[in-house]
């Protein structure tokens, strides 16, 4: 069965509390909690202590996004050691990496995210490599909106997997323009995203499809759902796990 869930930040921005109620009825059983602006995160950490026992009862997958843009890093990286400890997997961004030694503090927990084309570094299996090579522990949050922007051929996304799949632990989901801005999935999208499923299915999936209203929300899950489990006519599937390798070959 997939794990499939939301990001705060896609339901209600920094209202993280508006979010968990409004998904508490819906089938989801993953959540991102989102502190996207540093602003978010000291109010996101005093309330984590609190409402983790209850998340953990509600969902099988719990992850922490890292804020995109602070002053400190050296600051944030000390808040974001708590989460850490907590056992919760923290999303960051490859371009608020600029000081690699601070990060290794977060060890396995540190999830790096491939990047959209806004940015000049993290987007393809190459510029990544530069981040893994230097933050050997970290795992990878696979983005396949910003990898279909980068390249709508989708050979990005299929590099990253293959190169770097290895370290999947979860993936985001939803479809994202030229300015960087995550929208509801179209078809187009799901028929994009479709030989990827089997791979994405083997771990969490995080929707940061903009959504406000419970049906918006319920229909996202769905349809994410019968995407990851009604594996299209061809999937990524492991080509050697060893080497983390990937291909693309017909579905089973």
């Amino acid at each position: 069965m997939a794990v499939i869930g939301f990001s705060t930040g896609a339901i209600a921005f920094d209202d993280f509390a508006t979010a968990l109620d409004l998904l508490e009825p819906t089938q989801a059983t993953a959540v991102e909690l989102s502190a996207l602006r540093s602003v978010e995160l000291a109010g996101l950490l005093t309330a984590l202590p609190k409402i983790l026992r209850q998340l953990h009862r509600r969902y099988s997958y719990i992850s922490f996004h890292a804020p995109t843009n602070f002053a400190d890093e050296a600051a944030t990286v000390d808040q974001l050691v708590t989460v850490a400890e907590m056992g919760l997997p923290i999303i960051v961004h490859p371009d608020t990496i600029h000081t690699p030694a601070l990060w290794m503090r977060l060890g396995a927990k540190l999830c790096v995210e491939n990047m959209d084309s806004r940015k000049s570094i993290g987007r393809t299996a190459d510029e990544l490599t530069e981040f893994f090579d230097v933050l050997p522990e970290a795992g990878l949050c696979f983005d396949i909106a910003h990898a279909r922007q980068v390249d709508p051929t989708m050979s990005v996304a299929a590099g990253i997997l293959k190169v770097h799949g290895h370290r999947l632990i979860q993936t985001h989901i939803s479809e994202i323009n030229s300015r960087g801005a995550h929208f509801m999935m179209s078809s187009a999208a799901l028929r994009a995203f479709g030989p990827f499923a089997k791979m994405m299915a083997r771990a969490p999936v995080i929707l940061e499809s903009i959504a406000r209203l419970p049906d918006e929300i319920e229909r996202e899950l769905t349809q994410t759902e019968r995407l990851l489990l009604n594996h299209p006519k061809r999937a990524v599937s492991h080509a050697n796990t060893a080497q983390g390798g990937f291909t693309i070959n017909p579905a089973e």
